[in-house]
């Protein structure tokens, strides 16, 4: 006989987060036959322990939370606040239902992150969460530019990348005739994606790491750790001769 919860966890569907629900009686999976396993909780586990254990007074921004779970995984650490956002009200709905059952108070809002300076004003966050979702941008550096000017203390940030993985040093500027570079595969390139790509029409743009790491820097951020592939953890850039 299916329970309550597992009839509004059907309801709420389909989930892209494979989240574990409670009631009295059971355990429910939000997405147990996800096509990338236990995601994302196999994931986290290749870079959980970039994150402090304890993150006790500190503040937390998830753009692009989903149905929510590091933003939950944050606020288990013992964050303050912790605000997630999405553009996607089916996923903003989840999130909230799957707040209440785990009892966390977390405040999810619906925003898009080119709107996000407005929707959170003069604030900026001691932690901020920017997992799987520069892929998912026409126009990412903008967006980029925008969360990195959010980032008080840590940005957590992930993105797909293909291409080659090594990296080099090059020059910081080129004669307009050089084109060799240009032919390297370790020189910083995006991968524009004009149809789809793994059946998704919203998958726009590829880096290789070289062109992360770039991105990165560009928008002020330097990398402290580098936890796994495609996962970053960045702090602003000091401004040289600030006082």
């Amino acid at each position: 006989m299916t329970s309550l919860l597992q009839r509004r966890v059907s309801e709420l569907g389909p989930w892209f987060h494979n989240l574990r629900l409670r009631d009295q009686v059971e355990e429910v999976q939000t997405a147990p036959l996800h096509p990338l396993g236990d995601f994302p909780a196999n994931f986290w586990q290749f870079f959980k322990q970039a994150v402090p254990d304890d993150l006790h007074g500190l503040s937390v921004l998830d753009i692009g939370c989903n149905a929510g779970f590091y933003s939950f995984e944050m606020k288990r650490r013992g964050a303050s606040r912790v605000l997630g956002v999405d553009h996607d009200p089916a996923y903003l709905t989840q999130a909230r239902f799957a707040a209440e059952q785990l009892g966390l108070d977390v405040e999810f809002v619906r925003g898009d992150v080119y709107d996000i300076d407005r929707l959170v004003g003069t604030e900026s966050f001691d932690f901020v969460v920017f997992m799987g979702v520069l892929y998912h941008l026409r126009h990412p550096l903008y967006a980029l530019e925008k969360v990195a000017r959010l980032v008080r203390g840590r940005l957590l940030f992930q993105t797909m990348e293909r291409g080659s993985w090594d990296i080099t040093d090059f020059a910081d500027d080129l004669p307009f005739d050089e084109r060799d570079v240009f032919f390297d595969e370790r020189f910083p390139r995006m991968y524009f994606i004009e149809h789809r790509y793994a059946g998704d029409k919203t998958n726009w743009w590829i880096p290789n790491p070289a062109c992360t790491r770039a991105l990165l820097r560009t928008c002020n951020l330097s990398v402290l750790d580098h936890p796994c592939q495609e996962v970053y953890v960045c702090e602003p850039t000091p401004i040289t001769g600030a006082t």
